[in-house]
């Protein structure tokens, strides 16, 4: 990326803001707010004791679920396409967008197992009932408008496996009670007002996938982030601060890293280079200094790097640019004043390295950029962030489920609405096969996704399968863009209901394009 493209970036990335999803601020502000005070009146009693005596259920967790469902559909303040018209009566599995299936400790009760109400523009916030739906494994709702917080009764969702709330209005700091989840697989919350510093413990759950790009979050990126099972994590567009930490070398199944876009700086770690199964590393425009490690060139399977936008020095090493499954490479936007001949053109490798101090080449700096820059490079081995780290202290234990019945902390009325312009592009998934009822087998990890050029935009999810009280066996998605088909999933043991778990048939087009 070019000079002119990273500014014209920022200013889109800055402006972002001024767009609103149909919601004004004070509209936000008004439903944030009735949040808080149904939680102050449905703290006391979450009961089933105002429901009409006169319905019959199937079992107690139905009643449960429409209990909670029934304070759902009076907290939803704008319903376009009418979804909840269906909410009515004793029967939740046939609502819109509710998904019902046997549960594992007694194969003859029905429980609501899955919520997809993915792309459906709601305005509203989440009420604490939801808590009662202990057996929910799926909670689809991406590309909405829910304000407020995430309640810390979601704690009790015991077997929550996907968990997908992205490209809303929510606020807060890190919901803690994702904590709680022991089993989760597949965490998406980027595109919201999140703020804060993001808990060490998040990455020591079992988790495939973890999306937080563009919220608010600050703080440094804890060193627990060695301990995490990943195989694709997006920081990028927030506000992280520091250092990368040297751990992530550590991360045993990472394939594909976004912290562009942050205010990190220093050095890059050497350890970055023991991430050989890496295909995507984009750092690009978070304020990195130095010259890029050797131990880069350990970077096997890497297909796109970008380092642009920062502040790096010194030269392109031939070994970088040969890196074998590399197929594109940015280093624009750096003050670089040498280049191996391999990293000027390439048949094989698509390379952007304008706006540096390289002699030659076109679209570079003018000298007086140049020469304060290169005279006075940084050096690495005294960088702050080049100092020798401890290993990733063990993650605390998740706190414990925090009953119904009690309500969640307050919060700070909520900053301005995150920015979508349009929602991205349906996913389909394929039709469902017949349900049984044994467990669920392991998760495979994603096939490694072809370049991209941009942080992942908001995907549509899917809608959520029926699964049993284990959440079922679901490929969590990797990030926007898939080269190569996922491979056929084995035969599930658990079958989800149509339209639910995550399938990525045709990824999702970049943010800005060009970028």
């Amino acid at each position: 990326m070019n000079f002119l493209g990273c500014l014209l970036f920022l200013l889109l990335i800055a402006s972002f803001s001024t767009f609103s999803n149909a919601l004004t601020d004070s509209e936000v502000a008004y439903i944030a707010h009735r949040q808080l005070l149904t939680f102050e009146e449905s703290g006391k009693d979450q009961s089933n004791n105002n429901v009409d005596p006169n319905l019959k259920f199937e079992n107690s967790r139905i009643k449960n679920a429409y209990t909670a469902l029934q304070a759902w559909k009076k907290g939803i303040y704008s319903d376009p396409f009418n979804v909840t018209a269906t909410w009515v009566g004793p029967d939740v599995c046939k609502y819109t967008g509710i998904y019902c299936a046997p549960t594992l400790d007694d194969p003859k009760l029905n429980v609501v197992a899955g919520i997809d109400l993915n792309h459906q523009d709601i305005a509203g916030y989440l009420p604490q009932e939801l808590g009662l739906l202990t057996d929910l494994a799926l909670f689809h709702l991406n590309s909405n408008r829910f304000c407020g917080i995430i309640p810390m009764s979601f704690c009790n969702m015991s077997i929550m496996f996907e968990f997908d709330v992205s490209n809303n209005r929510l606020v807060g700091p890190f919901p803690r009670a994702l904590l709680c989840w022991k089993e989760i697989k597949f965490v998406d919350i980027r595109f919201n007002n999140f703020e804060g510093c993001v808990p060490p413990e998040i990455f020591g759950r079992p988790l495939d996938a973890l999306f937080l790009n563009n919220n608010r979050f600050s703080c440094s990126i804890p060193p627990s982030l060695g301990n995490s099972t990943v195989s694709v994590v997006t920081m990028a567009y927030n506000n992280f601060s520091g250092c990368i930490p040297h751990t992530i070398g550590m991360m045993p199944n990472i394939e594909e890293i976004m912290l562009a876009g942050n205010s990190l700086g220093g050095c890059f770690p050497s350890e970055i280079g023991n991430l050989r199964n890496v295909t995507v590393l984009d750092v690009s425009g978070s304020g990195f200094v130095g010259s890029i490690p050797p131990s880069f060139a350990g970077l096997k399977s890497v297909e796109m790097l970008d380092i642009s936008c920062n502040r790096m020095t010194g030269s392109v090493p031939e070994e970088i640019c040969k890196l074998p499954a590399l197929k594109n490479f940015t280093f624009a936007s750096n003050f670089f004043n040498g280049a191996a001949p391999a990293c000027k053109s390439s048949k094989d490798v698509v390379i952007d390295d304008g706006n540096n101090c390289l002699a030659g080449r076109p679209l570079q700096k003018p000298p007086k950029d140049c020469d304060p820059k290169v005279v006075k490079p940084v050096d690495c081995s005294k960088d702050v962030c080049s100092a020798v780290h401890s290993p990733p202290p063990p993650v605390q234990s998740p706190p414990p489920p925090a009953p119904v019945h009690s309500p969640p902390p307050p919060v700070q009325s909520p900053p301005p609405p995150a920015p979508v312009h349009s929602p991205p592009p349906p996913v389909h998934s394929p039709p469902p096969p017949a349900p049984v009822h044994s467990p669920p087998p392991p998760v495979h990890s994603p096939p490694p996704p072809a370049p991209v050029y941009s942080p992942p935009p908001p995907v549509h999810s899917p809608p959520p399968p029926p699964v049993q009280s284990p959440p079922p066996p679901v490929h969590s998605p990797p990030p926007p863009v898939v080269q190569k088909p996922p491979p056929k999933p084995e035969q599930p043991d658990v079958v989800l209901p149509p339209n639910l778990g995550y399938q990525y048939s045709s990824p999702p087009p970049p943010l800005f394009p060009g970028y």
